[in-house]
């Protein structure tokens, strides 16, 4: 069954709001919810050099819309398995260095099936870049060393992120993803 891209936003924006949010994942995403300035794309790309292509078109997308802070790049039909999206995420990674995006742009990478590199699969730890869906965060540079220069110390975000995921437990979090996943258009 293929989902609309309404209802993969929606599901994808539950999890921004009821995961990342309201656990305080991210320190830096409330504040661009609340300004409504995240932007979803969802992309049916099938071949990866179209995936590619589709992540320039954003990111000079993001060049010509400097009101859009960040961008959601959502693929709900590939990258179904983690190692062939880690691969991808190389290939795109070393697009944008190559188009001068270095110090401009950065990727954040988040999938169902994260999982850090010495964890375990069903560690706890790997939900803190477990999304609904497989994706690319696009993030501006100097946006991001902005926030970190208000927020501080940033070191700690990844253990104390950890520690929630440890507290919440498996069954907790996996509860969150599901309720996540039945989100509704309005």
């Amino acid at each position: 069954m293929l989902l609309s891209d309404e209802l993969v936003t929606a599901q994808t924006m539950a999890w921004v709001n009821e995961f990342i949010v309201a656990l305080n994942v991210c320190p830096f995403a409330k504040r661009e919810v609340e300004r409504d300035s995240v932007r979803c794309v969802v992309l049916r790309s099938k071949k990866i050099d179209v995936a590619l292509e589709e992540l320039m078109a954003e990111v000079q997308w993001l060049d010509e819309q400097p009101d859009t802070e960040t961008t959601l790049l959502i693929f709900p039909t590939l990258f179904k398995d983690f190692h062939h999206y880690l691969d991808f995420v190389e290939t795109a990674e070393n697009l944008m260095f190559d188009q001068g995006c270095e110090g401009v742009y950065q990727l954040a990478t988040f999938h169902p099936d994260y999982c850090f590199s010495g964890a375990e699969a069903d560690d706890v730890s790997n939900y803190t870049n477990r999304s609904p869906y497989p994706m690319l965060h696009l993030l501006r540079e100097a946006s991001v060393d902005k926030a970190i220069e208000f927020y501080g110390d940033t070191a700690e975000i990844p253990n104390q992120n950890i520690e929630k995921m440890e507290t919440l437990g498996k069954s907790k979090l996996d509860a969150m993803f599901a309720t996540c996943m039945k989100a509704k258009n309005d």
